[in-house]
């Protein structure tokens, strides 16, 4: 479902949860996940079995394609050696979603603030950024260990409002999961969920309790206000 009619008082600044929403980076998640099964002499797993998932995590990912439990020790074993396989080969097809370099360039012409609130640990979101030239536009980048706490806890947002210099009730958090939806309302700030992303089809994001559900990256455009 698509709501296109946005709030009276357009947002302080706008906050993107990363993968799934901002960046289609499955190609290269689910790529390490069959650099690591080919090294143990697995067959791979195909792109649309794991896509669903990319949003969970390369943990999820590694135990989804070793069938084992996501907090066993053998899962963390080869989530660490998944990330090392993932680190060097970060950008190779990740990509903005068609349509948000768009709504990216509304609101820096606008003079309104966006970044960037993941779980995806800091150091690999600003490596991701750099090799993508994209380093210098989000006024913030928060990752999943920046904070104390990460999403769904409010923590990252609040952070992420700290260094931006907003307050958190002015904020929009865009996500394709429901910890982005979770963690902005628990700031204090309103949240969309962003219904082109990494999305399970046993998991309706019009049960998040989102502001809004936007179909498309288009469909912002009413939230974040005119250029």
């Amino acid at each position: 479902m698509s709501i296109p009619e946005g709030p009276s008082t357009p947002p302080a600044a706008v906050l993107f949860d990363l993968d799934g929403t901002l960046l289609d980076t499955a190609g290269d998640l689910v790529g390490a996940v069959n650099m690591l099964l080919r090294e143990d002499g697995r067959d791979p797993v195909p792109l649309d079995a794991l896509r669903p998932w990319v949003s969970q995590g390369g943990l999820t990912l590694v135990s989804l394609a070793y069938d084992l439990p996501r907090e066993s020790d053998a899962a963390h074993a080869l989530w660490r050696r998944y990330l090392v396989l993932y680190e060097a080969n970060i950008s190779r097809h990740s990509r903005l979603f068609d349509g948000l370099e768009d709504i990216l360039v509304s609101l820096e012409s606008a003079g309104r603030p966006w970044g960037i609130v993941t779980n995806k640990p800091e150091h690999l979101t600003r490596r991701l950024l750099a090799e993508l030239g994209m380093t210098e536009r989000p006024a913030c980048v928060v990752g999943g260990d920046s904070a104390a706490r990460s999403k769904p806890w409010p923590d990252p947002v609040v952070l992420a409002c700290e260094r931006i210099g907003v307050d958190p009730e002015d904020i929009l958090m865009v996500g394709d999961d429901a910890r982005d939806i979770d963690s902005a309302h628990a700031a204090g700030g309103r949240a969309l969920a962003a219904g082109w992303g990494y999305i399970r089809d046993d998991d309706d994001p019009g049960h998040w309790g989102a502001d809004a559900v936007v179909a498309t990256p288009a469909d912002l455009a009413p939230w974040i206000g005119p250029a």
